[in-house]
């Protein structure tokens, strides 16, 4: 079985979406994810790496049922990404702004408990990190060339930043945790890329 016949989606599918180019900025958290760097200085992620890292945090994420599940979201380029993939799933979400203390302080009206969480970005989510940290529960973050990943428990290497990418991510993250939990069963999935980013 070659590499191709193992990605989750055809190997040009990820290019399209622009999921492998990372920043011009890159840390040594990251280096083992980069491919190369291109001529004009952008870092490119390693795609089989990419798939890889989705594959492991659906599975990660089947053991948990969704009203355990919590996705933050600062970024607006993700906000459409996220809601699809919690209309699909029924994970708990923030698209947006998320309220600091809502999982560590049960006086709070909105007040949630979850058992993990997956973040877009490291940095604009740092206050959904810190309360996960907090509570001792799971991070999985999406992590670009130029973000730091001390405190994450399993990092998505990836174009944190791009609408496409984003909903091939989120389209790739649904369709693996539906299939695998019987939500959406693979021969139902009726689900396209395009559903889950509007560009």
């Amino acid at each position: 079985m070659s590499e191709e016949e193992n990605l989750l989606l055809p190997n040009d599918e990820y290019l399209k979406s622009g999921v492998h180019i990372g920043t011009k900025f890159r840390t040594k958290y990251m280096e083992n994810f980069i491919y190369k760097t291109r001529p004009d200085g952008l870092s490119v992620l390693n795609v089989q790496q990419i798939d890889e890292r989705i594959k492991m945090a659906s599975n990660l994420l089947s053991n948990y049922k969704p009203e355990d599940i919590l996705v933050v979201c600062r970024r607006e380029n993700g906000w459409m990404a996220v809601e699809k993939f919690a209309e699909i799933t029924g994970v708990k979400y923030f698209a947006s702004r998320y309220p600091p203390g809502i999982l560590t302080n049960s006086a709070l009206r909105d007040f949630m408990e979850v058992k993990i969480i997956l973040v877009v970005d490291v940095w604009p989510d740092r206050n959904a990190v810190q309360d996960a940290l907090k509570i001792g529960i799971p991070v999985i973050a999406i992590c670009d060339t130029n973000n730091q990943t001390n405190n994450i428990d399993l990092v998505i290497p990836g174009n944190n930043k791009g609408k496409k990418s984003l909903g091939l991510i989120f389209y790739l993250l649904a369709r693996e945790y539906a299939n695998k939990t019987g939500i959406v069963p693979e021969k139902d999935w009726k689900f396209s890329i395009e559903d889950f980013s509007d560009e």
